[in-house]
């Protein structure tokens, strides 16, 4: 390993026009090798520094000079670390709102992302209910035709026996005859009826003798097909699958500068502390619980079990996240017990401010569930009303009450959390049963769906309706390191293409929960 990292020195160092003596290049070596995880980012900041060193006198670096830079690039380290002291662990937590995500979309000609400038109103107008499809379409073409199976090739070569898997527009398939690949977007346009859409046309198409990959396929996913047309115009569709996935560190090499997850962009030296920082937090924890029913005696005197089994450990859980539903009866407009909840949210407050270590040392997230108290139930959906948690942070001052689907940055870890049923939501609306061929659990297909959907929740809009102007907000591009889909369903964790994935059960029926340690992406089932 140190001989690919002496050759990835030596070849960064020619780029910029340096010599290196052996001696130097043993120090450098030394240097990078405290950064395991960030080796790129720690020679482009040597380097970096360098150029800023006015006592170098040749092109031709010695020992001494890699000694005067290290020292000056490890004391700001120190010092950095100093600053923080014992509030690290809170500035290394960041909540991202959903409604605070930047918005970025792809220029199909000039073949870019950029920014959207200008504001974005909950309400948007006809033309962004089309730019919600136009925007999860082309995120995902982008990927496709980076991947070398759907790729154009540069020079004319000879096909193989399955031929060219080149993507084809559905408008050309006019005419054709033959096997083609093509990528579109399932719609039912007419009642029984699916077609396959593109940016520009559509096609009926027939699934009845298609070979399935894993996942859930259903009206509104996006899916890369092969197959024929018939003489009557409808598409035969012989093989369909969801679009490859890409790897996070091809997507962020792609995406540099882009602030994509939100919580800002950071410099290469930020980067490196914190990823140095984050290799020292091992034992940081986060507590994850879903449906905490707060009007219900039993839920609330298990969560006291809880909180106090937590109080006695000997390092705290930085984040304990509680995730709705807050009460055993849906918010619905038959629903008239607010001040009571307004109340129980109260004593959970008097609760944890019981458990002095915790209220010191660690932070409190809540996130609403599907039948909790707001304005509607459309995706994303808004923090919790202050109505009813005025009374909570009477006691618990810092605690923090984000939106659903909500994400968190722990140092450089991304991780999102979304609560949703939307395992029984997404089988329900399968057009065809899903393949048994790599798996039967249900969990895994809905984790394959949503990670090559890059997308939280890619139902149709009559079943799951979602605020145009948000979508961006439940985009998985680039992917981040764990997804936590908490749902009424039983206790998952599933580890797909280096993306934790887990469901923490619901702590109101089963009593289960999830301690998550985020350094070593370690889901630990829990249980009273």
């Amino acid at each position: 390993m140190s001989g690919q990292t002496r050759k990835k020195i030596q070849k960064k160092m020619k780029i910029r026009g340096y010599g290196l003596r052996m001696d130097a290049l043993d120090e450098i070596l030394s240097f990078v090798n405290r950064f395991p995880d960030a080796e790129d980012e720690a020679i482009d900041l040597l380097l970096d520094q360098f150029e800023h060193e006015s006592s170098l006198k040749s092109s031709i670096i010695d020992k001494e000079s890699v000694n005067r830079v290290t020292s000056v690039l490890l004391q700001a380290e120190a010092a950095a670390e100093g600053d923080s002291g014992s509030a690290s662990n809170h500035s290394a937590i960041r909540v991202i709102d959903a409604f605070l995500v930047p918005k970025f979309r792809y220029d199909s000609i000039k073949k870019h992302f950029y920014q959207h400038a200008g504001s974005l109103p909950i309400h948007g107008e006809a033309s962004a209910k089309a730019a919600l499809y136009r925007d999860r379409f082309l995120l995902l073409f982008q990927r496709v035709s980076r991947d070398q199976h759907f790729s154009r090739p540069s020079f004319d070569v000879v096909n193989s026996e399955f031929g060219s898997c080149e993507i084809s527009t559905i408008q050309s398939l006019v005419g054709q005859t033959g096997r083609r690949w093509v990528m579109g977007v399932i719609s039912q346009l007419e009642d029984g009826h699916f077609y396959l859409e593109d940016l520009a046309a559509s096609v009926e198409i027939d699934l009845s003798k298609a070979k399935i990959t894993t996942g859930f396929f259903t009206e509104n996913t996006i899916v890369v097909a092969e197959g024929e047309m018939l003489v009557d115009g409808i598409f035969q569709v012989i093989t369909c699958g969801f679009p490859p996935l890409e790897d996070r560190d091809q997507s962020l090499k792609l995406l540099a500068g882009y602030d994509f997850f939100g919580g800002g962009t950071l410099k290469k030296e930020d980067t490196l502390r914190l990823a140095d920082l984050e290799k020292r937090a091992a034992n940081d924890m986060f507590v994850i619980l879903s449906d905490i029913w707060l009007d219900n005696e039993e839920v609330m005197g298990k969560l006291e079990v809880v909180l106090d089994g937590f109080e006695s450990v000997e390092v705290v859980p930085s984040l304990f996240v509680f995730m709705g539903n807050f009460c055993s009866h849906p918010c619905n407009l038959s629903f008239h017990s607010f001040s009571s909840l307004r109340l129980q949210f109260g004593k959970l407050g008097q609760m944890i401010a019981a458990h002095p270590r915790l209220k010191e040392h660690s932070r409190f997230l809540f996130i609403p569930g599907p039948d909790d108290a707001g304005p509607s139930t459309v995706l994303p959906r808004c923090a919790l009303p202050k109505y009813l948690t005025e009374e909570l942070q009477k006691y618990i001052p810092n605690a923090i009450f984000s939106s659903n689907p909500c994400r968190i940055k722990f140092y450089t870890q991304e991780i999102v959390f979304f609560r949703q049923d939307l395992l029984y939501r997404m089988r329900r609306s399968c057009l065809i049963p899903p393949s048994r061929e790599e798996t039967d659990d249900p969990f895994e297909h809905l984790v394959a769906t949503i990670t090559h959907q890059s997308h939280l929740c890619p139902l149709p809009l009559t079943v799951q309706p979602i605020i145009w102007n948000y979508d961006h907000s439940l985009h998985l591009y680039p992917t981040p390191h764990a997804i936590v889909l908490a749902d009424k369903s039983e206790q998952k964790a599933f580890k797909y293409t280096g993306i934790t994935c887990f469901n923490p059960g619901s702590f109101s029926s089963d009593s289960t929960f999830v301690a998550y340690r985020p350094c070593t992406q370690e889901v630990e089932f829990s249980a009273l």
